[in-house]
């Protein structure tokens, strides 16, 4: 009770000093409640060190997660005209605008300009008339007229655009990214070929202003004229290519308007429309998602917190047990104690939340430059207040929620057991568990309202109070393993091990919380690591019995037979698959428009291949239907993947409008076969009946399989016969996606991390709480004879086993959680891998071991006469 007069406690004067207080109603004001809290919080944040790094680092975690993700959503909002290129764009798949939509945007747009995207292969040793498998290289081809860039400038090593383009000894220019030329070991000056065209490496490019897809192609990028495509032969029908035009637009033009008027007018014909409003839609979604996830992570970090706020409300309590006794003794009701304590968990819950705030505002700030440089699309960095809101809101409602539990059973406790200092576990009182569940509620709501995904939030939410509530478990059945072990013969003899068992097993056993708190952080990072390792090690172990190793694109039908001779020549290939490939829309379903009735699922969200046949390809597996008869001539018809078929609702005799350039289709399902894209071998979503694409120019596409050794020798061969002709290495486009995938991934550990730093946080604070106990402990067993180093062993044992029970606890969640995330959401298959298990077990000894060891220093070297004199 330091700071409180006496006059205002009424000592001295008797309980009647109070009486005037009470019978005047302040043991029902706020009021008085917060003069007497504030007296007490000028002792001092003592006991409460915990419960504010507990809660800043929670708060820190969500708050600067939400802080990158608005800096991200403001750069592309503010940058998304440059972003695209434009104000708005109008893109065709396959072809060129025909002469009706080019005068439409002639008629609308100030500038238009023209931008060609293809893939291919980019050569540097046939010029020498020799191509080796170093001397090549995939690359994201990009075509320009000589308005681009309409917006933004073009960052060059050196020299002008026009410089860079010209035609110099009949070559032209072109720009390559720093990447593409190291690899091909090109230097400015050296020439190349695309195709059947060469090219000069005019300059480095160094800045791609128009790049709302930038670091999601296949391969670096390559700029050039589209006038110097002519002869190379890349440019033909049924080759695949996009031409995106690019329209800046006059002040203060409806671009609600223009999108209605151009899909009116347009879209029947594979016309595709965005502008600067959603320039980089795909990173926006990406970004979204990875932001919300991150947020849930750090709300399970809250979680854990949560555990430390908890303890640390609850030896805070203890501690003022004497105060409480005399306040009630003083006739002051339980609800007047409640709030006094209350209000000044609030105030330091709200101090925790304010660290918090300061410290994730902060370091995506200090960080902008750093992590500018790594984004490949613009951030913008301020002070946002949407996310330091959202992540005050987390920290205190979880502060609230987890102090009441044992506020209220603290409160609750008579003078006569207070005074003992024998608190007995008391059930808190109705209406606090009810104002407990309506916190609940409110946490659960917003994570819901604020991730943007329900079954995002209650998914994670979900798996958080699950694990929770197994650690918890865990947790009281380490304690009763534990009593029950400390009374068997086994431990006779061996009084350090009985003592150790005997002390996780008792009353004020700190093993509950020890398990609870580390548990939980190492088993989200349990879960990552399953998810991880076994990503990884499905990779490694299927690809090179499943996948192909080439991908060769755009081979014209001519070409076709003798490319498919040449590599069955070839006895290092194992395997040759070929089909027919176009590029379409699926636009409506049964004449609705097809988002409409499936939403965002990823067959409607672009184009997609279709290819034709008048037989089942060999191994075709039809699940249900017939397919069409051989020369049919009848009403299109279409065979369905069966799988991507259940999850769209679709059934046989749907009808579905495809757009192939720019001609709509209308063809009736048919069948349902079994398409197994796991493989990354061939495999179409919808295959068509022969007669529904006569005439339409299309080009074929062909899967390799051949032996690892063999693969630079079959690339070297088929790109010197047949230069047109783009390889796709399945290797190396698997590399990238792990490439992106294990920057996700990084992202998500440096998550799981700070989850079990604030685990590792309460237990200190848990082993920092028990150094009285343990100093009385440590007393008694000297006085007993046991020697120090005795001692320290039983303390140590008994902290390695606790973390031992967290590390198997977090192992068994992570297990769970991993296989639910592969094969329920991956559809991946799911092995269990041990290497992360047994880190995990490790990690969770060794720092329950260090913190219990360090804390223990003390305890063993205080004396017992003095310990137990002050304990009198």
């Amino acid at each position: 009770m330091a700071g409180w007069s006496r006059h205002e406690l009424g000592i001295g004067t008797g309980v009647a000093g109070l009486e005037p207080w009470f019978d005047r109603g302040f043991s029902m004001s706020w009021a008085l409640a917060w003069r007497l809290a504030r007296r007490e919080l000028r002792g001092g944040l003592a006991g409460f060190r915990i419960l504010i790094l507990c809660l800043a680092l929670g708060v820190a975690a969500i708050a600067a997660v939400g802080m990158l993700r608005a800096a991200i959503e403001g750069g592309l909002a503010d940058q998304g005209a440059v972003i695209l290129g434009g104000d708005a764009e109008m893109n065709f798949t396959y072809r060129f605008a025909s002469a009706e939509e080019k005068a439409w945007m002639a008629a609308h747009a100030g500038h238009v300009s023209e931008v060609v995207e293809f893939r291919s292969m980019a050569v540097t040793g046939a010029v020498a008339g020799a191509v080796a498998a170093e001397d090549q290289a995939l690359t994201q081809v990009k075509a320009v007229d000589d308005a681009w860039p309409l917006l933004g400038a073009a960052g060059l090593d050196q020299g002008t655009l026009a410089a860079a383009f010209a035609v110099q000894n009949g070559v032209p220019g072109a720009l390559m990214e720093q990447v593409l030329a190291d690899r091909l070991g090109l230097k400015v000056g050296d020439s190349f070929k695309l195709g059947l065209q060469s090219f000069r490496l005019g300059a480095i490019l160094l800045k791609e202003p128009d790049s709302a897809t930038a670091g999601l192609g296949f391969g670096p990028r390559t700029i050039v004229r589209t006038a110097d495509l002519a002869k190379s032969g890349l440019i033909a029908p049924g080759t695949l290519y996009e031409t995106n035009y690019r329209l800046v637009l006059p002040a203060g033009a409806d671009l609600d308007a223009m999108k209605v008027e151009a899909e009116t007018a347009f879209r029947d014909k594979g016309m595709r429309w965005s502008d600067r409003r959603h320039a980089a839609a795909g990173v926006e979604k990406f970004v979204e998602r990875l932001g919300s996830f991150l947020i849930l992570v750090g709300l399970a970090g809250l979680a854990v917190g949560g555990v430390g706020v908890a303890s640390a409300v609850r030896t805070f309590m203890e501690a003022r047990m004497a105060t409480i006794a005399t306040l009630k003794v003083l006739g002051a009701e339980g609800r007047l104690v409640m709030r006094i304590y209350l209000l000044q968990i609030a105030v330091i819950a709200g101090l925790g939340v304010v660290i918090g705030l300061v410290l994730g505002a902060a370091a995506p700030l200090l960080a902008a430059p750093l992590i500018t440089s790594l984004l490949p699309f613009p951030a913008q960095f301020a002070l946002y207040p949407a996310p330091l809101l959202q992540a005050a809101f987390y920290g205190l409602v979880t502060g609230m929620l987890f102090a009441l539990w044992p506020l209220s059973q603290a409160v609750r406790q008579g003078a006569a057991s207070l005074y003992r200092g024998a608190a007995a576990r008391v059930w808190p009182k109705a209406v606090h568990l009810l104002v407990m569940a309506g916190l609940l509620a409110l946490f659960v709501g917003g994570a819901v309202w604020f991730s943007g995904s329900a079954m995002l939030a209650l998914g994670t939410l979900g798996g958080v109070f699950a694990a929770l509530a197994v650690v918890a478990l865990a947790g009281f059945g380490l304690r009763l393993l534990a009593r029950w072990l400390a009374r068997r013969s086994f431990v006779d003899g061996r009084p350090g091990v009985r003592l150790a068992l005997a002390s996780i097993g008792g009353p004020r056993s700190e093993a509950l919380a020890v398990v609870l708190s580390l548990g939980l952080g190492l088993s989200v990072l349990a879960v990552v690591g399953q998810i991880d390792a076994n990503f990884r090690a499905s990779i490694a172990r299927d690809l090179p019995a499943k996948a192909p190793s080439f991908f060769f694109i755009d081979i014209q039908d001519e070409d076709l037979q003798p490319f498919l001779a040449g590599l069955a020549a070839n006895p290092a290939v194992t395997k040759v698959e070929s089909a027919p490939m176009l590029r379409g829309l699926l636009t409506r379903i049964n004449g609705k428009n097809a988002r409409d009735v499936v939403g965002d699922h990823w067959v409607v969200t672009g184009d997609r291949g279709i290819t034709f046949a008048d037989a089942p390809p060999e191994g075709t597996e039809v699940t249900a239907g017939a397919w069409w008869p051989k020369d049919y001539d009848g009403p299109a018809q279409v065979s369905f993947a069966a799988t991507e078929a259940a999850e769209m609702g679709l059934k046989l005799g749907d009808k579905l409008t495809l757009n192939i350039l720019g001609r709509d289709i209308e063809a009736t399902i048919t069948s349902f076969r079994k398409v197994d894209f796991s493989g990354a071998g061939m495999g179409f979503v919808m295959a068509l009946d022969p007669a529904a694409v006569a005439g339409a120019p299309h080009s074929s596409i062909a899967t390799v399989y051949a032996a690892p050794e063999a693969a630079a020798a079959i690339l070297r061969s088929t790109s010197k016969a047949y230069p047109e002709v783009t390889a796709i290495s399945v290797k190396e486009a698997i590399a990238r996606a792990v490439e992106a995938l294990g920057t996700i991934a990084t992202a998500t550990v440096i998550a799981a991390g700070a989850v079990l730093v604030t685990g590792v946080v309460v237990l200190i604070g848990g082993a920092a709480a028990g150094v009285q106990a343990r100093m009385q402990e440590a007393a008694v067993l000297k006085v007993l004879g046991a020697t120090r180093g005795r001692i320290l062993a039983s303390f140590g044992l008994r902290s390695a086993l606790t973390g031992a029970a967290a590390g198997l606890v977090a192992i068994l969640a992570g297990g769970i959680g991993g296989w639910a995330v592969l094969r329920l959401v991956m559809d991946l298959p799911y092995r269990f891998e041990p290497v992360s298990a047994v880190e995990i077990v490790l990690g969770g000894m060794a720092a329950t071991l260090l913190a219990g060891l360090i804390f223990a220093l003390a305890p063993i070297s205080a004396r017992p006469a003095q310990v137990l004199r002050s304990s009198e």
